[in-house]
């Protein structure tokens, strides 16, 4: 099997060569480009706070600008990329600010036990991904494209006909498992790329940021749903799947 000029045959799929320091200073920069967006998220979210600016035109706005960095060449002015990079963050975070003011109205706590939860998971498998043989889990790329069809259109059929609580915990569960299994392919994947000379980590930061987030509401959800029973008397709707979609 061949695969951007390279040749994927047996031998090479167990290969165990070490990470070349251009590849250890590539991820290097990922991680850093990825915390810096993270911060542009949090400050997108404190916007939301301030003056209330979250929902479907930032939420628009981050699809367009996510779909213009990534038809933007990687060859283009970094500047440019980082800056798209770093607003479609900002629009991200803005996005999901309605939910956290929930959170927040609810119990602050929350954000921050989902918050350092989402974080270790993110380091814990993309370092088990990073450990592991080469390209070893690049072949579950294939099973979560189709795992992620199935979430979407439960999504959409639970839209269309109502969904029940047991529909939504199956939504958040199974969307769980599907992104804690892209930060492990997508780990590996920005790796084998790097090898290759693909050292893009605007585009591979942005990568990161999309699981993150992704991971990291629905983790929220979750923990708000477990203290919310946990606080019975002060009943609380938990947050409506619709933040959740925005994320998928």
């Amino acid at each position: 099997m061949e695969a951007n000029g390279t040749i994927w045959s047996h031998d090479s799929l167990r290969n165990f060569h070490e990470f070349t320091p251009a590849v250890q200073n590539h991820l290097k920069r990922v991680y850093l480009t990825l915390f810096c967006a993270l911060i542009a998220s949090a400050f997108g979210a404190y916007l939301h706070m301030v003056w209330n600016i979250g929902g479907n035109v930032t939420t628009l706005g981050f699809t367009g600008t996510m779909i213009w960095l990534r038809f933007t060449p990687s060859h283009e002015q970094q500047s440019k990329r980082l800056f798209l990079l770093y607003l479609s963050a900002l629009l991200k975070g803005a996005s999901v600010g309605p939910m956290i003011m929930l959170v927040i109205d609810f119990d602050s706590s929350v954000l921050v036990t989902a918050f350092v939860g989402t974080a270790v998971v993110f380091v814990c498998f993309s370092a088990a991904a990073m450990l592991a043989t080469r390209r070893e889990y690049l072949y579950l790329g294939a099973s979560l494209s189709c795992s992620m069809s199935i979430l979407w259109w439960v999504q959409i059929a639970s839209s269309i006909f109502g969904g029940s609580i047991t529909v939504v915990k199956f939504e958040l569960y199974f969307g769980l498992l599907i992104f804690v299994g892209y930060i492990v392919v997508d780990t590996q994947m920005i790796i084998e790329k790097a090898h290759h000379g693909d050292m893009d980590y605007v585009q591979h930061s942005f990568t990161f940021f999309t699981d993150f987030a992704s991971l990291f509401v629905r983790i929220l959800v979750l923990n708000m749903e477990d203290e919310e029973r946990k606080k019975r008397p002060k009943k609380l709707k938990p947050p409506n799947q619709v933040y959740i979609a925005q994320i998928v």
